[in-house]
Formats: C-alpha cells, sequence, structure tokens
C-alpha cells in the first residue's frame, strides 16, 4: 500500500501520455535522440545493471538492453509499457518492464549501478523531485550513476519572460513533427521545469556528487552525471 499522502503520477504525467494514438506518433514529434552517447558514457564507467526511469517509447532502454545485462524501463503510462514491450520484441532484446513512477517504483535485486531519466523528473514538482533523488539513490549502490536528462532553466531569473517568449516564438507550425510554441507554453504553465539553482541543491542533499554538467546555449536542457556517495 502507498502511503495516503504520495502524490499520484499518473494524474501528472500529461494526459497524451497515457494516449495510445498519441505514444504511437510520440517519436515522430519528439525527435530521435541518439542514446549511444548515454550508454558509451555508462559503459566507461563499468555499468552493467541500468534502471530507465521514465522510459518512454525505449529510445534509450531498447538499444542499452543490447549492451548491458540488465535493464530495466519504468513507466508509469500502460499505454507507454504496450509499445515498449512491442519494440523490445521487435529489436530481439530483453527488458524488464514496470509500470511505475519516480515513486512508486521499488527496486528488485542487486542495486543498480546505474539510473537513467530523460525528460521525465520535470513531471514532478521540486518537493516531490527531492523525494524522488532520494528514491533513486536507495536504488544505486554506492558509488553508482545517475545520468539524468531534463528541462532545467540555467538562465538569469530576471529573463525569465524574455527567454520563454522566445522559446515559444520558437515552436514549429505543425504538431505532427515537433513541438510548436502552445506546447511549450504549456510546458511552462503546467509542468514543473526548475532552475539550475534549485535543482543542484537537491541533487547534493539527497546523496550525490555532480561529476558533469552540460547544457545547451538556450539554457533550457541540461545534462548531469551524477555520483551516489557512500552512505
Amino acid at each position: 500500500m502507498r502511503p495516503t499522502w504520495m502524490l499520484d503520477e499518473t494524474a501528472h504525467a500529461g494526459p497524451e501520455h497515457l494516449d495510445p494514438a498519441f505514444v504511437a506518433g510520440f517519436d515522430r514529434k519528439q525527435g530521435y535522440p541518439d542514446a549511444a552517447s548515454d550508454i558509451a558514457l555508462l559503459a566507461d564507467r563499468g555499468v552493467r545493471s541500468v534502471v530507465d526511469l521514465g522510459a518512454g517509447t525505449g529510445q534509450f532502454a531498447v538499444p542499452a538492453a543490447a549492451r548491458f545485462d540488465r535493464v530495466v524501463a519504468v513507466d508509469v503510462s500502460p499505454a507507454m509499457i504496450a509499445h515498449l514491450r512491442s519494440r523490445a520484441q521487435e529489436a530481439g532484446v530483453t527488458l524488464e518492464l514496470v509500470q511505475a513512477g519516480f515513486l512508486s517504483y521499488d527496486h528488485v535485486g542487486e542495486p543498480a549501478d546505474a539510473v537513467y531519466t530523460r525528460h521525465a523528473l520535470h513531471q514532478l514538482p521540486d518537493f516531490w523531485k527531492v523525494v524522488a533523488l532520494h528514491r533513486i539513490a536507495r536504488i544505486l549502490r554506492p558509488g553508482g550513476v545517475l545520468r539524468l536528462r531534463d528541462l532545467v532553466y540555467d538562465f538569469p531569473s530576471e529573463t525569465t519572460e524574455q527567454v520563454m517568449d522566445a522559446w515559444v516564438a520558437g515552436g514549429v507550425d505543425d504538431p505532427e513533427r515537433g513541438y510548436t510554441g502552445a506546447d511549450y507554453a504549456e510546458h511552462v504553465r503546467t509542468e514543473h521545469s526548475t532552475f539550475r539553482w534549485l535543482l543542484e541543491p537537491m541533487l547534493d542533499h539527497a546523496g550525490f556528487d555532480i561529476a558533469g554538467v552540460e547544457y545547451d546555449d538556450a539554457g533550457l536542457f541540461g545534462a548531469y552525471t551524477c555520483v551516489r556517495r557512500p552512505a
């Protein structure tokens, strides 16, 4: 039984992610990010087991399953899990599939060498991000790696209005081929991307040392390599 005070992550996942029709076109809308660099980064650190939280359509989990001994793909959406199952079968790889979220996934077996998550943590308000990061730390062995990619804001807060205006203006016209300005505006209004200067203390409080950070030129997308400190 989950505690009565625990957040219902399904309600925060965005209703479109629960819709099989949206999921079927998700990769075309989101683009096709190449997971090779993240897989290589983890492999270089001796990783053999990975938990992918917010696995989505498996753009990381499926190729990772061809490289690592154990990959657990976790997502709150039953539509995503169904898509993942089909995609793994087509690719001929073995994935452990779990319908759960950051706050409800219960790890089974040996602690993982790594946790990977891409564009999912922002679904949670900051209070719940901290809870989620502590839970991630408990999944990992000491010295284990968290590879976190997300929409994280790295610009002076006093320029927020100008940055958001420019981001929304840069959306595509056709929602079938990418994110529109309306999509970006909805993200800002209803999802929970946070500032870098808020996220990094959360990582520290949850027991992580930041080993590497990369941001895009606009200061909207961050990539973190973090190492779990010994308890």
